[in-house]
């Protein structure tokens, strides 16, 4: 088998952002917290502390985890803490440290918005990939995710010294 040409290569990237941009709408359809689509980023904030313990996380990692800056993210978590979803709490270990908590509210939109995301997860994603194709989709998606962690570590790294 022949290795993929630079057209190739390129074209694939290319279809792999098409994808995820057009398929991004369809998966937050009906997802509303105040009669209105919810962005990507409530959404986001939402589901990853639904699934954390306590369901809570710092908000530094949060704010990396859902690609926001820290004052972005602080807006963010503001509008969530306003309407009741999220609250702050600070930790006694190390007062640097603030998490993001969800409020019973906010678990309640959490566990609303996840059921509708799943059924969403099954039309546009399962459906068209089949169980074989998500698992090898989730397999590269894992390998790029982590490959891209451990270069960008590295050039940390590598520029602190």
């Amino acid at each position: 088998m022949r290795a993929p040409t630079d057209d190739e290569l390129i074209t694939a990237w290319g279809l792999l952002h098409e994808a995820l941009r057009d398929t991004e709408p369809l998966l937050l359809r009906g997802i509303d917290p105040c009669g209105k689509d919810m962005s990507g980023p409530w959404f986001e904030v939402l589901i990853r502390l639904q699934r954390s313990p306590e369901h809570r996380l710092p908000m530094s990692r949060l704010a990396r985890e859902v690609s926001l800056s820290s004052g972005g993210f602080t807006k963010l978590a503001d509008r969530l803490e306003h309407r009741g979803y999220l609250r702050r709490e600070h930790c006694p270990e190390d007062r640097r440290v603030t998490y993001a908590a969800l409020t019973d509210d906010g678990i309640a939109l959490a566990e609303q918005a996840r059921a509708k995301h799943v059924a969403l997860l099954r039309e546009h994603v399962l459906a068209p990939l089949g169980d074989d194709g998500l698992r090898a989709f989730a397999d590269a998606a894992r390998l790029l995710r982590d490959e891209a962690r451990a270069s960008a570590d590295a050039e940390r790294g590598a520029a602190a010294r």
